[in-house]
């Protein structure tokens, strides 16, 4: 346990007595991470989902968080979940699913708790087994650098720590645990590395997951420097519409080809095509996934012959209808966003128009913001889907990624007194 406080302090994770929710399956991993905050004096909240999906398992999963949690003293708030309904909705895989339901709630949690944190059981073997994955689908730095210690209010305060340290913790407390079946199922990518591949690794090669982990402190550092080395890549090469300056890099910059991949990392450009837009940056005409090359200029294409535009609420493409709370029935359509009716104050300029390269939003129901391009990852979109995807602006913030996630700008909350439904016709 001292070797986690330890880890919480170094990486600024929670304050002395801070709020923490701690995501609680009933697994070893989970289990011992509320014991220990609860121990270490943290206000502690645990959250347990059961997605129904393994049968009398699932339930016995949640008694087990049911009996610790009333042994702790600890609150516990269970979510029951129809995974089933959620894939026919979205198109989803399963596990991507379970992921999004989980997530989302957790945020919704979070938001009822200004400045509480969500805590998951992720360890340092977790970590490694990440690595791999990645660097066996060709991640970059991005990818190797692994799961962070804390990225915004999500913490991870295990991943200085084995699994077989949080075992040895468990069995030294005299505190029981459940183990998912399907952990020794082969048929996973991640459960064959888990159980088959690294094992052998660990045997030839002692100590390599905790080598393993060092080199990904080292990339995270590196990987620190690269985004504040993009950031100044985009203020001196791209405008404000995204498009890049192709001549003035290939000329000014000692290493163009890298530079221009850093800057469009999250297209599906190949090193050809980078290859091809620096030979000849003056062409014009070339089209290159989202972008066309124009005389110098790397341009976002206009998708489908669409072009931004200012939109008034109420007249085409965009119709309003006015509610009161009782009226208020919101459902899940892709064409219609729900908002605070003071979203029409100050005389506000809307606009509606394809996404950019770089975009955040705020997303309801989180903290902080979110790029447009990590949210397409979430949905899997494929890349004709990316390009069809619109955004609603208010005075330059994104309102609502149509048909996706809506901001939590101007959003509807118990205390709003009007509201605005608005309905995009396309």
């Amino acid at each position: 346990m001292e070797k986690v406080r330890a880890y919480i302090r170094t990486h600024d994770l929670l304050a002395d007595g801070g709020e923490v929710v701690v995501a609680l399956s009933g697994g070893a991993d989970s289990v011992a991470l509320l014991v220990m905050l609860r121990r270490m004096g943290y206000s502690c909240l645990a959250a347990h989902c059961n997605f129904h999906l393994r049968g009398d398992e699932s339930d016995r999963d949640m008694r087990h968080a049911m009996q610790l949690c009333e042994h702790l003293g600890v609150p516990l708030t269970i979510r029951h979940f129809d995974v089933a309904a959620r894939v026919e909705a979205t198109g989803e895989s399963v596990e991507m699913a379970c992921r999004s339901l989980r997530y989302d709630w957790f945020r919704s949690l979070l938001a009822d708790r200004p400045g509480a944190r969500l805590a998951v059981a992720h360890h340092l073997n977790d970590n490694v087994e990440t690595f791999f994955l990645n660097a066996l689908r060709g991640s970059g730095v991005a990818g190797l650098k692994g799961m962070l210690p804390r990225n915004g209010d999500i913490i991870r305060p295990l991943l200085g720590v084995t699994r077989a340290e949080i075992e040895e913790y468990l069995r030294g407390e005299n505190i029981e645990f459940v183990t998912d079946s399907t952990n020794s199922e082969n048929t996973f990518r991640r459960n064959r590395l888990r159980n088959v591949i690294l094992p052998a690794l660990r045997q030839s090669f002692p100590g390599a997951d905790e080598r393993i982990s060092d080199t990904m402190s080292h990339l995270r550092a590196d990987y620190a420097l690269l985004a504040d080395y993009e950031s100044l890549l985009r203020e001196r090469y791209t405008d404000p519409s995204g498009a890049i300056d192709v001549a003035s890099l290939a000329a000014s910059h000692p290493h163009p080809a890298e530079a221009l991949y850093r800057l469009l990392r999250d297209r599906a450009v190949t090193p050809g095509q980078i290859d091809t837009i620096l030979s000849d940056p003056m062409a014009a005409g070339l089209n290159f996934d989202g972008y066309t090359l124009d005389r110098g200029m790397l341009r976002p294409l206009s998708e489908h012959g669409f072009e931004a535009m200012t939109v008034v609420p109420g007249l085409p493409p965009l119709t309003m209808v006015s509610l009161t709370p009782d009226e208020f029935r919101p459902h899940r359509c892709g064409d219609t966003i729900w908002l605070d009716a003071a979203v029409m104050s100050g005389d506000p300029h809307f606009e509606l128009r394809p996404w950019r390269q770089g975009d955040r939003f705020k997303p309801f129901g989180m903290k902080g913001s979110k790029k447009l391009s990590d949210l397409f990852v979430s949905h899997r979109l494929d890349e004709n889907a990316k390009r069809a995807v619109r955004v609603l602006t208010r005075n330059g913030e994104i309102l609502w990624v149509i048909g996706l996630r809506a901001s939590r700008l101007f959003a509807v909350t118990p205390s709003t007194t009007e509201i605005i439904q608005l309905t995009i016709n396309l």
